[in-house]
């Protein structure tokens, strides 16, 4: 069977859409701090001196049964280390020039319990005791590529070494055991400003590598994809997506692959109006896209991991920005883990790694704009190859809800009428089968065909089916 997800509109007919509205499914959020920034903690880490973006990248290895996690951490910051918690709200953060930011690590055995182990590799303020695992790098990515068959390459890395002043480039590492990596290997062309998460993961569909980072039109921030086939030769980054203006900027974009499609968490900055309630912090965003070069948003209006309530520095632990890695599925869930920070982007704010979920096929649902009337929402074209037909729902107080089959003009096959149609109780993924009385999906091998719904009360997630997509002219 396959998969659609109802948030690609790609599988929605706009123009015979009625009633109904898109909404992101916003992760639940457990409100619980994994851990923090332990510089003014007793003992004191005394080069975690301020996580600021710290971009996380969370990884689930099985031959060592650890969840482990790679994140980034400002190991020298003057005005951070200077400056005690309670002066802060009083005075304004002043960034230098001279800080170190320097790839961390932590691991996990039930995903929610961390350690920072003592990795002995580098010395920080006259100490190996630390967890650092490369300095100076900046906005770090690490993966695990499980079909990589040189066993010293199964953690790639991608960075950008930053030094302080202008020596700094772009640069790749690789491990055997996801500690001890390579000598960083610097890009043999190119040089993106790559000032944000620099991530990077293997396209499923192609084989390639991709590298999602960051490059600068005209003052504003714009995300860019370079490419290679063997993680060392990479393409010119070229913009791939930009968000709207200055208050609306995409600040770093982990992806990953999902039901066909590529999901993107983008951490939205919003600068450009000082008065605005949201000014200097970051919201996270999910975006979409089927090839990696187009993508597109769900609902600007609705963030996929909201901040938290309230302001710096009473406020939430997430209250003023949110930085997120790719999932991890555990116990049939999509886990989101985050570095939340309470302040403002630009000013004195702590971060910390917390998490949330969403069950799985359930990033954004379709229902009822107005209450009292029933929505529509017709698909694109499908063919069938068998009898399977399932759809993911929520009801809610008098839910209604029938999906007929039909033409491409809208009207139903004969026997695959809404009266024909039978719904049974939903499986252990939330499904439910779609079958009609006395006809099976199947008869209607070489029509092409569409799911015409209509619902109230409903919340309409995704199909599944034996079902392809037929290929959209326009």
């Amino acid at each position: 069977m396959n998969k659609f997800l109802l948030l690609d509109s790609g599988l929605v007919d706009g123009f015979l859409m009625s009633n109904a509205a898109i909404h992101v499914n916003p992760i639940h959020k457990e409100n619980k701090v994994l851990f923090h920034e332990d510089y003014f903690s007793e003992p004191p880490r005394l080069w975690e001196v301020r996580y600021d973006n710290s971009y996380p990248n969370l990884i689930y290895d099985p031959q060592i049964e650890r969840y482990r996690l790679y994140y980034s951490v400002f190991t020298y910051d003057k005005d951070a280390a200077r400056t005690p918690l309670n002066e802060r709200v009083n005075k304004r953060y002043k960034p230098t020039e001279d800080r170190i930011v320097s790839l961390c690590y932590a691991e996990s055995k039930d995903s929610i319990h961390w350690e920072k182990p003592d990795l002995y590799l580098h010395e920080i303020n006259g100490s190996k005791r630390n967890n650092v695992i490369l300095p100076y790098a900046h906005g770090t990515s690490v993966f695990l590529d499980t079909e990589e068959q040189d066993k010293d390459k199964r953690y790639k890395l991608m960075t950008k070494i930053d030094y302080a002043g202008h020596n700094n480039f772009m640069a790749v590492a690789f491990s055997r055991d996801g500690i001890h990596f390579t000598e960083p290997r610097e890009w043999a062309k190119y040089n993106p400003q790559a000032d944000t998460h620099n991530f990077v993961f293997r396209d499923q569909k192609t084989g390639h590598y991709i590298l999602m980072t960051r490059i600068w039109r005209n003052g504003l921030r714009i995300v860019a994809k370079s490419e290679s086939t063997d993680f060392i030769n990479w393409s010119e980054p070229q913009e791939v997506y930009r968000g709207n203006g200055f208050q609306n900027q995409v600040y770093s974009m982990p992806v990953f692959q999902y039901a066909n499609l590529y999901l993107g968490l983008a951490s939205v900055y919003h600068e450009g109006d000082q008065i605005d309630e949201n000014y200097d912090t970051v919201d996270c965003f999910l975006k979409f896209t089927t090839n990696l070069d187009a993508w597109d948003s769900i609902n600007d209006e609705e963030p996929f991991i909201p901040r938290g309530a309230g302001h710096y520095p009473t406020g939430a632990p997430d209250c003023g920005c949110i930085y997120a890695s790719a999932p991890v599925e555990i116990d049939g869930r999509m886990y989101f883990y985050y570095m939340g920070g309470n302040g403002q982007h630009t000013n004195f704010r702590e971060t910390s790694f917390m998490r949330g979920y969403v069950e799985k096929d359930q990033f954004a649902y379709y229902t009822n704009k107005r209450t009292e009337t029933n929505a529509i929402l017709q698909t694109t074209a499908f063919d069938v190859y068998g009898d399977n037909l399932k759809v993911l729902m929520k009801e809610e107080t008098n839910a209604q809800f029938k999906v007929e089959i039909t033409n491409r003009k809208g009207i139903p096959f004969e026997g695959f009428e809404a009266v024909s149609m039978q719904v049974s109780e939903p499986d252990e993924d939330g499904y439910r089968d779609i079958t009609y009385k006395d006809h099976t999906l199947s008869e209607l091998k070489g029509k092409e065909i569409y799911l015409r719904f209509t619902f109230q009360n409903i919340k309409l997630f995704a199909i599944q089916g034996d079902l392809s997509k037929i290929k959209r002219k326009y």
